[in-house]
């Protein structure tokens, strides 16, 4: 042994017990073998013949990966156990010498796709939480909260109607009323689903958590956009997650034959709602913030048929903001400009709201202790929002929660090609495992 590391023993022997025990817990990593081996896996699970993943909410290859998942967790020495709503949670109980009857820090995802998504889509968070509860089992250590993995059901769009269904449910916003009558388009009835899926609708409403059973809310999940690979970061920190706003919009003219109506006299919904996009597409891309964006994802119309003037469109218009100014500022940018669209074209709306959902700010003090984990890890991170809806944000109204990106591959996701690189998985992954750490020694309830 060499003098310098002969010093660097007997300091470390001298050093108090519980300086060791930090310096030791700073010294953890995650194993990236195990976790791109598990991506694999889990990623063989409702994968279809184009590569694509169709693991939607409660079908067979679900269900499937659900119990792939149970597997591994009791491979861990961990029960699991499926609440009214078909949540996955499994707990590592806090240090019994050290009980101070704390709350439980929690951190997961989900495990469902969208129909030919991707394998890291939700799947991601879920694994990097499972990996997590490994490094600590084969290390012995303990912590002062109890840890709780959490795999959330239909986070994602579905079949039923009801997306981010599992979180929603746990911080109180969906009950037993919602669930009455709701069918899949093949009349597979919701509840059925469910208790086929292990939860509980006769008690549905036991699945809410109480804010003062949780101290915090961790999420890991890819981008699903640029931000991160064009800037070469491995680690984002999200401040905040997109309000969404949504509207049901149908635009009212006048069926006409179209070789007799000369153009003077026509009143084309489908060229008036033409106009109408394209000036809600420049009051987004007009708008100061770059993250507030407009789509508009769906038309129909009417009558469709090749020699008569459309009488009727309807299409679905969707806004996505940081704040609910941002997002109120562009939708008023587009209905002055609608009016004047109307007036000329002689055409009405007919505007119904969908949904309204308000920004969710993330937490500063759990973003704060990302950012300081990152830096001592020797890792750079990016403070960016979230652009898509995840359900960290109805955490956010039951406790302090944050959410941690993982770059994407050319900005894809929710289709085949999306992946990210194992190397900034990895690192996020550690940033993950010991933010989470450092939230348990600093937080007090």
């Amino acid at each position: 042994m060499s003098e310098r590391n002969r010093t660097e023993k007997r300091r470390e022997l001298q050093e108090p017990g519980e300086q060791r025990e930090k310096r030791a817990l700073g010294d953890l990593r995650v194993n990236a073998s195990r976790i791109e081996m598990r991506i694999t896996e889990l990623g063989e699970i409702g994968r279809n013949a184009g590569g694509g993943m169709d693991r939607t909410t409660f079908t067979p290859a679900e269900l499937e990966a659900r119990e792939w998942l149970k597997a591994r967790l009791r491979e861990l020495g961990l029960e699991s156990r499926s609440d009214e709503a078909a949540n996955i949670w499994a707990r590592r109980e806090g240090s019994s010498d050290r009980s101070e009857n704390l709350p439980v820090i929690a951190f997961g995802s989900h495990l469902d796709s969208v129909p030919n998504g991707g394998r890291y889509d939700g799947a991601l968070g879920v694994l990097l939480a499972l990996e997590v509860m490994e490094v600590l089992a084969e290390n012995d250590i303990r912590t002062r909260h109890p840890f709780e993995l959490v795999s959330f059901s239909a986070e994602e769009p579905n079949p039923f109607g009801l997306s981010t269904f599992g979180s929603r449910t746990v911080a109180g916003k969906l009950t037993r009323r919602h669930l009455e009558g709701v069918r899949d388009p093949q009349g597979t009835l919701l509840v059925d689903a469910l208790r086929a899926a292990g939860g509980d609708p006769d008690a549905f409403e036991r699945a809410r958590r109480r804010p003062e059973e949780l101290a915090a809310f961790l999420e890991v999940h890819i981008e699903q956009g640029l931000r991160l690979l064009d800037r070469g970061i491995p680690v984002g920190i999200v401040s905040a997650i997109t309000g969404i706003y949504r509207e049901d919009v149908i635009v009212i003219g006048e069926a006409n034959h179209a070789g007799t109506t000369l153009m003077a006299n026509r009143k084309d919904a489908l060229m008036a709602a033409s106009e109408l996009m394209l000036a809600f597409e420049a009051a987004c891309r007009e708008h100061p913030s770059e993250e507030t964006v407009g789509t508009i994802g769906t038309i129909e119309n009417r009558p469709n048929a090749a020699n008569i003037i459309p009488g009727q469109v309807r299409f679905h218009l969707e806004l996505r903001g940081r704040s609910r100014s941002d997002i109120g500022e562009a939708l008023e940018a587009w209905e002055r400009e609608a009016e004047a669209i109307m007036a000329r074209r002689g055409v009405k709306l007919e505007r119904k709201l969908l949904l309204d959902q308000p920004p969710a700010v993330m937490d500063p003090i759990i973003a704060e202790v990302c950012a300081k984990e990152a830096s001592r890890l020797g890792y750079e991170t990016l403070s960016l929002g979230s652009m898509a809806g995840h359900d960290a944000a109805h955490m956010a109204s039951l406790t302090r929660a944050g959410m941690l990106f993982v770059p994407s591959l050319g900005g894809k996701s929710h289709c085949p090609d999306e992946e990210s690189r194992i190397d900034d998985i990895e690192q996020t992954a550690n940033v993950l495992l010991h933010s989470l750490l450092a939230l348990d020694d600093q937080l007090n309830r």
